[in-house]
């Protein structure tokens, strides 16, 4: 890869990891209103789940636009991998934002409030792990804003190396069979 194809490939990357923590930054936020409203918790499945297929379509974008259509396997993951780099350093920023400035112990609130049901005590008793669980849950509740960040963008960069490897596997062509 030359010089000027790396530059090509970062920039397409930025600017896609970019529209990539968008989708993300809405799943997140119809995750935490979703709490409290079960069709906001829908959406945020849904956007998730949304992620490989976006990714799949700004690749496609990217060797049909910029590579004349044709594209590597390691080419088209490598790409895949620095979008997801790039969106989980934006997603990480915009989760600590919010649980150091906005939360403030909401989420940690609405999981003991789920934990104090009977329903859920009648299941934690079932599976023998009801005092695992209070003991996670105060540790829950002392997790730092960093630490949240700092774990979903480590869990975003490994979901975006397992995930580029079909992507890239799917949308790759070899020189002289460039898609018309």
């Amino acid at each position: 890869m030359t010089s000027a194809e790396r530059v090509q490939l970062d920039a397409f990357a930025r600017v896609d990891g970019a529209m990539l923590s968008l989708l993300w930054i809405g799943s997140f936020a119809c995750y935490i209103l979703g709490l409290s409203n079960d069709g906001l918790g829908l959406a945020a499945i849904m956007l998730a789940v949304a992620s490989p297929f976006f990714v799949a379509r700004r690749l496609r974008h990217f060797r049909d636009y910029a590579r004349e259509g044709t594209i590597s396997f390691l080419r088209g993951w490598a790409y895949v991998v620095m979008v997801f780099f790039y969106a989980g350093v934006l997603f990480a920023l915009a989760q600590y934002a919010y649980f150091a400035y906005l939360d403030h112990g909401y989420l940690a609130s609405v999981i003991t409030r789920v934990a104090q049901t009977a329903e859920f005590n009648e299941i934690m008793k079932q599976y023998g792990t009801q005092g695992t669980f209070q003991q996670m849950l105060v540790e829950f509740q002392h997790v730092r804003p960093i630490d949240f960040a700092l774990q979903g963008l480590s869990t975003n960069i490994m979901v975006g190396i397992m995930l580029g490897l079909p992507i890239a596997a799917l949308l790759r062509t070899k020189p002289g069979r460039a898609k018309q």
